[in-house]
């Protein structure tokens, strides 16, 4: 079989890092704030969880860092050490490069979390080897949008596994975000090609029919953000692996369920204003009116008053294929 990490690494490498200005201007503004405040709130209650068992020197592993777009989030955590790895070279010096500006930037009186950055390919080769504290171990492992891509093969997805949770304290959490094996073979069997998809996010198969547990590839493109082979994920058999490394499975909801959840607390509901994870509807220009129907049968249903703040149809039918999970080690 052919490995497609070269592929999923060169990708990476070669995104652009754009600014803001040039995201808020992106088809997916809206649904990659709404991804971001759905991880803000995934890591803030777990960080919570665990200072309240005691733990007042937390160290997280961010599995599949990227760019370092969750620094931030373990800044505002209060963590004390972080340890980011990747596949992609550049990705990772960008990350670096953030961390050391932010350092820069905080007050004296802030302290900022130690940091190393690993480059690797954690569904081949084991970090534990290449921390610079051999000793260390971690109260949370944060793997966001990654771990999909080992599961070409049992060997890879064991690796990322064993990386994700040997190191782990008993207690310690390991998190992420992945996409949703059952959702998307429940839309290519609804759709009468290989692919579905729209304006935003085209998924498209080999063939359908038949879903090997691993090496079961689809090529997945989001809008100027990713273009890459992927592999499913499917869920119990990663739950059954897991338990090899003594983790249990705490909890597993579809964005759709968590979000809707969430944002029954006040404290929730404000951070998504403050990061504009939604957009107004009706929309200012008055254009698009076809993308937000969904928005307008609901509000005319519960009886809510316009305006109010929702997803395009096309952002919300990418963001629901993912899930987000909690495995916790036992002690």
């Amino acid at each position: 079989m052919k490995d497609h990490s070269v592929k999923v690494a060169s990708h990476y490498n070669r995104l652009q890092e754009v600014g803001l200005a040039v995201r808020s201007r992106s088809r997916i503004f809206f649904m990659r704030n709404f991804n971001n405040w759905l991880k803000s709130v995934l890591i803030g209650e777990i960080l919570e969880q665990v200072r309240g068992a005691g733990h007042q020197q937390v160290s997280v592993l961010d599995l599949g860092c990227g760019k370092g777009g969750d620094l931030l989030k373990w800044r505002r955590g209060g963590i004390n050490h972080l340890v980011c790895a990747d596949i992609a070279g550049v990705s990772v010096e960008q990350c670096k490069s953030r961390y050391e500006e932010m350092k820069r930037r905080s007050h004296a009186h802030e302290k900022i979390f130690k940091a190393q950055f690993i480059t690797a390919d954690c569904s081949k080769e084991l970090l534990a080897e290449k921390l610079d504290d051999p000793e260390l171990q971690f109260d949370v492992c944060s793997c966001q949008f990654v771990f999909h891509y080992s599961f070409e093969s049992e060997v890879k997805a064991d690796t990322m596994l064993r990386n994700a949770c040997e190191r782990l304290k008993p207690g310690g959490f390991f998190i992420g975000t992945t996409p949703d094996a059952f959702e998307l073979v429940k839309r290519l069997e609804a759709s009468d090609s290989l692919s579905f998809g729209n304006e935003v996010f085209k998924v498209l198969f080999q063939s359908k029919g038949s879903y090997p547990l691993f090496g079961c590839q689809y090529h997945f493109s989001l809008e100027d953000v990713v273009d890459v082979p992927e592999f499913l994920v499917y869920f119990p058999l990663l739950e059954h692996l897991a338990k090899r490394y003594n983790m249990r499975l705490v909890m597993k909801q579809r964005f759709c369920e968590f979000s809707e959840e969430k944002l029954k607390k006040e404290t929730h509901r404000s951070l998504m204003l403050k990061m504009t994870a939604l957009e107004p509807f009706p929309c200012e220009d008055g254009g698009r009116q076809d993308e937000f129907s969904h928005a307008e049968e609901h509000c005319s249903r519960a009886g809510v008053k316009l305006p109010v703040g929702t997803l395009s149809r096309s952002e919300w039918e990418a963001t629901s294929i993912y899930l987000v999970f909690v495995f916790q080690k036992m002690s």
